[in-house]
């Protein structure tokens, strides 16, 4: 059985006054992210409505390459324990594609 692409849609609110703090470590955050094997893509947008709000799109080959993300040194080191404590909230979801173009 074929493993199957597993994709992250994360929700971040930035508490007020902390947005520039955040976005300055997102460079070393997507750059490290990248270039993980079993990484396809990691991309970080911005609302419209809302400045503070980030959400984070990010395509993994499969479950174990979304692991070895989540317990890298640059995950723990950057969004745990720089990132998350200027959250307000913090949503995350993990999906799988239903329909794909294959």
């Amino acid at each position: 059985m074929k493993k199957k692409a597993v994709y992250t849609f994360a929700k971040w609110q930035v508490q007020q006054g902390q947005l520039q703090s955040v976005l300055s470590l997102l460079p070393e955050l997507i750059e490290k992210s990248t270039s993980e094997e079993g990484n396809l893509f990691y991309k970080i947008h911005q609302s419209l409505a809302d400045p503070n709000i980030l959400v984070l799109y990010e395509g993994y080959s499969d479950e174990n390459a979304l692991e070895t993300h989540k317990s890298s040194a640059h995950f723990q080191q950057v969004v745990i324990k720089q990132i998350v404590p200027l959250l307000e909230k913090r949503e995350v979801e993990i999906a799988n594609e239903i329909f794909s173009e294959e």
